[in-house]
């Protein structure tokens, strides 16, 4: 190899690290080679926990591979293929099993790559989109680290590769920076390629440009709360990750990472603990895929020596994470020490989302309550969303994202039907016009939270159907640790028919009838009782999609109400361990004046005793303001003042109780 300035990569030894990695994950590393030997023969598939738009088939190639073949009608498989990540897997390959064919076939590829992908031909376009060229280069470089010791990587190979990495560097510097990029993902994967090329080539300017580029994308795209805009964990936790590298790289090559891509990555870490299920997967809202976070974690801890990181990540260092930390990187961060987030519940409030979980253990029960922008392309129309999971089982599922090509999946997938949410007078909140932009964007109205050791509370609307004069407002009670209720009040004039949607689990079977439904999963029971003055339900065919291109079939509850002017509806969720079934009672209470002597209407006051094995619980919500001059309620021996109250019989309470909402 000729002489370079060498930059210090995320490992020093990659053969350390692959013996490591080795004895940490055997299973996966099977498949690692596996997939490195298919890519090897010009077979690929997308099929790997980090590829971001998985496929199922195989595309092999006789002879010369064609870079820009589309085999179907997703034009992603072009994007990904052109992205290279297998390169990077041969590179691992190589490192675990010392068998060259991989460096070789790595060399033969780029190769052809390089000569047959020209940035200059208009019909190579779909290989040279900004973010793709920023991907690319991540892991071409994360190849060249693992394989330049072989002999197949020669000084004119090498000379090959430095100058493609050189052109598609300035590629970059003259395409991946306008008002676009500054606000989209796009900027992000596309400079963090950039500053990976500068440190790799020891072009400062490169580097410096796209870390100031980069400062620029994270203070706009990431919220105070740490929180990325585009309401999808997927794309969150991308973005989180390729900040990080930059932070990792710049560190073990002594360059300064500006303040505010420090602070705000850290901040972007500490979210994504706070909105992963407590079986640390992410939910499945926006365009997102279901993946496990701790992996990111545990790089977030090392990096930034965070303690709660730790918490959240791994026990060991897995096999991506190895690769990531390096053997320094390690070292470091089994010696970490771990601690728990001192709260269970966390409301972002520019992010739009509340999460609850009863404590932080594997089987803890976990709602989140969304309110928030659209999020741009990779949002879905899920104003008003829950999801509920519990015993590391899913009971209220978001959908997923399936497919970025236009068509019936895609359209579906985005609605309001395929979301945890209501339905007014059959009109969807949003008009897609193709696959990434909508009309008629619904502004969310400022969310409500509460929490302390025995509740958490989320309350919050949206002005979506005022052309047709209603204003719906969704408040959830969390009674920690296993009753969830939903409270939709549909403020309106005139009569108008309300559908609210739930999306159980895949992996459970649901059946009841009328108002009162089961859900029987395989670690979880959930007891469902819905209540409205008006209200029939039924139970719909549904799809959830875990993956990119994978959809598989789950139930859903329907509910129709009818109201004229104001409506309310409930529903309420009683969460056991499945084999252990309790009781659930609901029952409506009437609600008095205390001062005027008179029942409240429902339209102002309603109340509801909730009875759970053994505890029992009055809980009063308020729709109008009723205290003139002066009032308080009274139901079911209780009194009180505010707008969402809870009692806790069981511990003697019957007056104030806990004011959820003034």
């Amino acid at each position: 190899m000729p002489a370079r300035k060498e930059m210090r990569f995320f490992f020093d030894d990659p053969f350390a690290v692959a013996e490591y990695a080795r004895k940490a994950d055997p299973e996966l590393c099977a498949l690692i080679i596996a997939s490195a030997e298919d890519s090897a023969e010009d077979r690929f598939k997308f099929d790997m926990p980090w590829d971001l738009e998985r496929t199922a088939e195989y595309v092999a190639f006789d002879g010369e591979i064609d870079w820009l073949r589309q085999p179907g009608d997703d034009p992603e498989w072009v994007y990904a293929f052109n992205r290279c990540r297998f390169w990077a897997t041969m590179g691992q390959a190589y490192a675990l099993t010392r068998d060259e064919k991989f460096p070789e076939a790595i060399v033969r590829q780029m190769s052809g790559w390089i000569a047959g992908v020209r940035r200059a031909d208009p019909a190579a376009a779909p290989a040279w989109r900004t973010l793709d060229v920023g991907l690319r280069l991540g892991y071409w470089i994360r190849a060249f680290e693992c394989v330049k010791s072989s002999e197949a990587v020669t000084p004119e190979a090498c000379a090959l590769f430095e100058d493609s990495v050189g052109e598609q560097a300035d590629f970059l510097m003259e395409n991946a920076w306008n008002d676009f990029h500054l606000m989209s993902n796009w900027g992000v994967l596309a400079n963090h390629g950039l500053f990976m090329a500068g440190l790799f080539l020891s072009n400062s300017v490169y580097a410096d440009e796209a870390l100031s580029r980069l400062a620029k994308n994270i203070e706009i795209q990431v919220y105070r709360d740490g929180q990325q805009w585009e309401q999808s964990p997927t794309y969150h936790n991308e973005v989180a990750s390729l900040f990080l590298d930059v932070i990792t790289l710049a560190d073990r090559n002594k360059v300064s990472v500006p303040e505010t891509i420090r602070r705000k990555t850290r901040d972007m870490l500490r979210a994504a603990l706070f909105s992963a299920k407590p079986d640390h997967r992410n939910i499945l809202m926006g365009d997102s895929d279901e993946v496990d976070v701790r992996g990111l974690l545990t790089r977030g801890a090392y990096v930034f020596a965070d303690q709660t990181l730790r918490f959240g990540g791994l026990a060991r260092p897995d096999f991506e994470a190895a690769w990531d930390l390096g053997e320094e990187g390690m070292a470091a961060y089994e010696a970490l020490p771990s601690v728990p987030p001192a709260r269970a519940d966390k409301w972002f409030p520019d992010g739009g989302n509340l999460y609850f979980r009863s404590d932080w253990s594997g089987d803890a029960a976990f709602v989140h309550f969304a309110n928030a922008t659209l999020g741009a392309g990779h949002g879905h129309a899920d104003k008003l969303h829950v999801d509920i999971s519990a015993f590391g089982e899913d009971i209220l599922t978001d959908a997923g994202r399936m497919t970025y090509v236009f068509g019936k999946d895609r359209v579906s997938f985005k609605e309001m039907k395929a979301h945890n949410t209501v339905v007014a007078d059959g009109k969807e909140l949003y008009t897609l016009k193709d696959s990434w932009e909508c009309d008629n964007l619904a502004h969310g109205t400022p969310t409500r939270f509460f929490s302390d050791a025995r509740y958490g509370y989320g309350d919050g609307g949206h002005a979506g159907y005022f052309d047709r004069g209603i204003y719906l407002r969704r408040r959830v009670v969390f009674i920690k640790p296993d009753i969830v209720v939903i409270c939709d009040g549909f403020y309106a004039s005139g009569g108008h028919k309300y559908n609210q949607y739930f999306h159980f689990g895949a992996t459970g079977e649901l059946a009841g009838e009328d108002s009162a439904f089961v859900f029987d999963g395989r670690s979880v029971r959930a007891d469902v009782r819905f209540h409205a003055s008006e209200l029939s339900a039924k139970v719909i065919d549904s799809r959830v999609s875990p993956h990119y291109n994978l959809s598989v079939p789950n139930k859903a509850v329907e509910t129709t109400v009818k109201a004229g002017g104001f409506g309310s509806a409930y529903a309420f969720f009683a969460l056991s361990p499945a084999g252990k079934r309790k009781a659930l009672n609901v029952e409506k209470l009437p609600v008095h004046s205390t001062f005027k002597g008179i029942r409240f209407a429902d339209a102002s006051v309603e109340a509801f005793s909730v009875v759970f094995g053994e505890r029992h619980y009055t809980l009063v919500f308020a729709h109008k303001e009723y205290a003139s001059p002066t009032d308080t309620f009274k139901t079911d021996g209780c009194v009180g003042f505010g707008q969402t109250v809870v009692f806790d019989r069981l511990a003697g309470e019957t007056s104030i109780g806990t004011v959820l909402n003034w």
